[in-house]
């Protein structure tokens, strides 16, 4: 099947605008006038790589970092500022906790509203830049498998009891909307991928949409990709950055936890077998419910078939974007034909032993 360079979304989906807008266009130049004008800082900017919002590292001539992220102007203002809320409720919570700081502009605001030229407005924001090194360049141990499932438990309860208006905004990476994958699945092209996602689907339709509603449920991060997680340049076990609250939302706690460990499986063997140290970790500090445990095998099957489905849409749409978009589709992918080879009883009784049940 050949995909158009420009597919559109089918009607339920194209909603999501923020999914179907590009990034927004702005030079190192602009960054560095932003900066300036609205910051008060001189310093030499260096485009980040980003899916929908335009990033920029900023240094100054002293060598200190910052970011400067420039949101899509089709995000709804009020999800950013869930985002930006997020991120000062969990300074007063858990300052200890590897996350970015915002910085105020001139004006002792956190958030900066710039004209996109169409009449929309895009929102400006100073983040503190995090050193480290990407976790998907970095080789995988337990140590840090167990310490990334802390980290992450850590940040459920420094959220728990946050909340915001934008909280329940419609947002197509939720796992809860699984089913509308179903749309989406023309644009994978390959009918035997193709099939392996209807699966999963089926499996989330028979086993979890009935139980959503007896879900404990908050704010959660919903991200913790490799690409959103930075570990020590000498100490590759210790987290010392979570990044992109870009996907927060107000979703089944497990949901989060079913989200990072889809990146932790096993592409050989036992998919469960790494995913494993992660998941007991997390386990250790936020106690799984017997719900939540035998669940979290549909919910991280259902990850991966939103990333592999969104992502070769995305892919389809904006091809100059394309390697960006489709940098965790073969992970996907790997761990969807993994996941289909393993019964779904058996992965509940790895997974309830996992958790000392």
């Amino acid at each position: 099947m050949r995909i158009p360079s420009k597919p559109e979304a089918p009607s339920s989906v194209s909603s999501n605008a923020l999914l179907s807008s590009p990034p927004p266009s702005l030079s190192e130049a602009q960054a560095e006038s932003l900066a300036k004008t609205h910051f008060g800082i001189v310093v030499t900017a260096t485009r980040l790589t980003s899916e929908r919002d335009a990033n920029f590292r900023l240094k100054t001539s002293s060598g200190v970092s910052y970011v400067l992220k420039i949101a899509n102007p089709a995000e709804d203002p009020l999800v950013t500022n869930l985002q930006t809320k997020a991120l000062l409720h969990i300074a007063a919570i858990d300052a200890d906790l590897p996350v970015q700081r915002i910085y105020p502009t001139l004006d002792g605001v956190p958030e900066y509203m710039l004209p996109d030229g169409t009449g929309r407005h895009m929102i400006v924001r100073l983040f503190s830049y995090l050193e480290g090194e990407p976790l998907h360049q970095v080789e995988s141990s337990p140590a840090l498998r167990r310490n990334l499932g802390t980290a992450l438990a850590q940040l459920g309860l420094a959220l728990r009891g946050f909340f915001h208006p934008a909280a329940g905004h419609d947002l197509l990476w939720d796992i809860k909307n699984a089913r509308r994958m179903r749309e989406l699945l023309s644009y994978i092209e390959e009918p035997s991928r193709r099939a392996l996602v209807e699966l999963i689907l089926t499996r989330f339709d028979d086993h979890v949409t009935p139980a959503l509603p007896r879900l404990r449920a908050q704010i959660v991060h919903n991200d913790l990709n490799p690409h959103n997680v930075l570990v020590h340049a000498q100490d590759h076990s210790r987290v010392t950055g979570i990044l992109d609250f870009g996907d927060m939302v107000h979703t089944p706690l497990i949901n989060d936890l079913a989200v990072a460990a889809a990146y932790q499986l096993s592409v050989q063997g036992d998919p469960l077998a790494d995913a494993g140290d992660f998941i007991a970790a997390y386990h250790a500090v936020t106690p799984l419910e017997p719900i939540e445990i035998d669940l979290l095998y549909d919910l991280i099957g259902a990850r991966l078939a939103t990333t592999a489905t969104i992502t070769s849409w995305r892919a389809a749409r904006y091809p100059e974007n394309r390697a960006y978009i489709l940098r965790n589709a073969p992970r996907a992918w790997a761990g969807l034909e993994a996941f289909a080879a393993l019964p779904r009883a058996q992965a509940q009784v790895r997974l309830r032993r996992i958790c000392g049940l």
